[in-house]
């Protein structure tokens, strides 16, 4: 299995394969047009000046997992940070280690790009998520969070 980062040299074929996946998170949560959706912003994240990233991991021919996250600016870390907006493996190769891979690369790159660190949600119920990132040591935030749409 390979861990990258989708660049513009990745084809089209990548961007459908990664929305393709993340498709069985959207199911549940994303409106109708949560698929075209994925391949503007998942396209948009392979451009030299953007502060989006989407990371893959890949078997073969198949994406099994992929991690997308925005960095920001936060004027109490005194830098960039990393926004881990999505994390997410296909249902049947979980418990195989890929988020863990794609968290580790996350991590190793957040270092290399001297990141202040890496924030993220999960549900309050995902055990099995939160013991991964507390075992990568991450630690609990508590906060409410609030939203505003256009």
């Amino acid at each position: 299995m390979e861990v990258y980062e989708l660049t513009k040299e990745h084809t089209d074929e990548h961007i459908h394969k990664t929305a393709d996946l993340l498709m069985g998170q959207m199911e549940s949560i994303g409106g109708p047009d949560a698929y075209e959706n994925m391949v503007t912003v998942i396209g948009m994240s392979m451009e030299e000046c953007s502060h989006a990233y989407t990371f893959v991991a890949q078997d073969g021919d198949r994406i099994l997992g992929a991690a997308f996250l925005n960095v920001q600016k936060s004027l109490m870390k005194g830098g960039n940070f990393i926004w881990l907006n999505d994390l997410y493996v296909n249902v049947d190769h979980r418990n195989q280690g890929i988020a863990k891979k794609l968290l580790l690369y996350v991590i190793h790159w957040a270092e290399q790009h001297d990141m202040k660190g890496i924030e993220l949600e999960t549900g309050v119920n995902n055990q099995a998520t939160k013991a991964l990132y507390n075992s990568l040591g991450f630690y609990d935030v508590v906060s409410k969070r609030y939203g505003f749409q256009f």
